[in-house]
């Protein structure tokens, strides 16, 4: 079973986004993911829909962020992304009849359960800004507040004429 990055790769880009200082275009978000801008678009979707960004069209537009940091928390991206899957073990469903693996998928399925609640307990509790305060740390950054180094988001933005 493949993994389900989606939160890790949001939460990711809204920090960017957010020490950006700027909008977003989905062509940049996609080139800082590896990935296709269309993917980013309906991502981004669900995020727009549950009131943590919203698109501006034109000239300069993109994705921006328009909640605090601290007012938005792991639990809040999870569910914007249509609560994803929190493990990828599960329990067998191929012989339901048998009382071996009802046994089973109970006791596993409780330990599941539990480990799950305790996840989302724990998504709840911190927010976008405790991320962001742990990422400031470690970034060098410009005298204007801009991160600079190695993985910056400056290093996928389109090259300008003048920079040539």
């Amino acid at each position: 079973m493949r993994r389900d990055s989606r939160l890790s790769r949001m939460l990711h880009v809204l920090i960017h986004m957010d020490r950006f200082g700027g909008a977003m275009t989905s062509d940049m978000i996609a080139r800082m993911l590896d990935t296709n801008p269309v993917v980013v678009r309906r991502t981004m979707a669900g995020l727009r829909d549950a009131g943590y960004v919203r698109s501006e069209k034109g000239h300069g537009g993109g994705w921006v962020i328009i909640r605090p940091l601290s007012e938005i928390t792991f639990l809040d991206i999870h569910n914007a992304l249509g609560n994803p899957s929190i493990f990828a073990m599960g329990v067998a469903v191929e012989h339901p009849e048998c009382l071996v693996e009802q046994a089973v998928n109970a006791a596993l399925g409780s330990s599941f359960d539990a480990a799950k609640q305790l996840l989302l307990e724990r998504f709840a509790s911190v927010t976008l800004a405790d991320l962001a305060s742990d990422v400031d740390q470690r970034w060098p950054t410009e005298p204007d507040g801009k991160w600079t180094g190695p993985g910056s988001i400056f290093e996928h933005l389109p090259k300008s004429k003048d920079s040539e």
